[in-house]
């Protein structure tokens, strides 16, 4: 039971896995579509450095939030305390990430609610 267990969080966490890399390729996609008009016809507009990093700020956080997600379920199943080790150090890292992300989005677009105001 244990091993079926193991083996669907293992698929889940995948999927999750997954989700992340869409989120985060779609946010570099998008980013360097609003990078190239301004590369490529020198196209001057107040700002557009700030929106396009708000934007894919966002993305980031988004990816990473669903890559946290895919380690915790990877982890459920009868962890080793280095399997929890790694989790910690995985888990902190990216809290650290997420949390200056959001605070340097927050800097640069103050219309941005922080998480505790999205509910």
């Amino acid at each position: 039971m244990e091993d079926l267990l193991r083996q669907l969080a293992g698929s889940i966490a995948r999927a999750i896995e997954v989700v992340a890399i869409i989120l985060i390729g779609y946010g570099a996609g998008e980013a360097f579509a609003g990078v190239l008009p301004h590369l490529l016809r020198h196209v001057v507009e107040a700002g557009w450095r700030k929106a396009l990093f708000v934007r894919f700020g966002t993305w980031l956080i988004l990816g990473l939030q669903f890559a946290l997600a895919a380690d915790i379920v990877r982890s459920v199943i009868s962890p080793t305390w280095t399997d929890i080790g790694q989790l910690a150090a995985i888990a902190a890292i990216r809290t650290f990430l997420n949390y200056f992300l959001e605070r340097d989005l927050e800097e640069m677009d103050p219309k941005r609610l922080p998480p505790s105001q999205l509910t």
